[in-house]
C-alpha cells in the first residue's frame, strides 16, 4: 500500500485471494486518475481506468466476486497443462473482459 503501481498511481487497495487471483486500486487523485489491474498468473492480467474514486470502488467491489468466479472455473495448472486447458478457458476469459472493459 502507498507503493508506486504498474499503471503510474500509487497503491491505495490491494487484495489477493487463494494466493493466485489479485485485484489493485492504483490512484493519482492530482491527475484524475484511477486504475483497477486484475491477475491471474498464467491466465489473465486486466486493467481498467477511471476517473472517479466513485466509479473505481463500484467496479473493484463487482469485480471481485466475478474474478474469484472466473479462477474457480479455469482448467487448474495453466494454459499450458493440457492441449485443451487454453481452448476451454478461452470463452471465459473473454466473457469477463468483454464484461469488465
Amino acid at each position: 500500500m502507498g507503493l508506486p503501481g504498474a499503471q503510474g498511481g500509487l497503491i491505495t487497495r490491494d487484495e489477493a485471494y487463494a494466493g493466485r487471483v489479485r485485484l489493485t486500486l492504483e490512484q493519482d487523485e492530482d491527475r484524475s486518475f484511477y486504475a483497477l489491474t486484475c491477475g491471474i498468473p498464467e491466465w489473465l492480467s486486466h486493467s481498467r481506468f477511471f476517473g472517479s474514486a466513485d466509479e473505481a470502488t463500484a467496479a473493484f467491489e463487482a469485480m471481485r466476486p466475478a474474478l474469484v468466479e472466473l479462477w474457480s472455473r479455469l482448467p487448474a495448472g495453466g494454459p499450458r497443462s493440457s492441449p485443451d486447458a487454453a481452448r476451454l478457458a478461452g470463452p471465459l476469459l473473454a466473457a469477463f473482459v468483454a464484461r469488465f472493459s
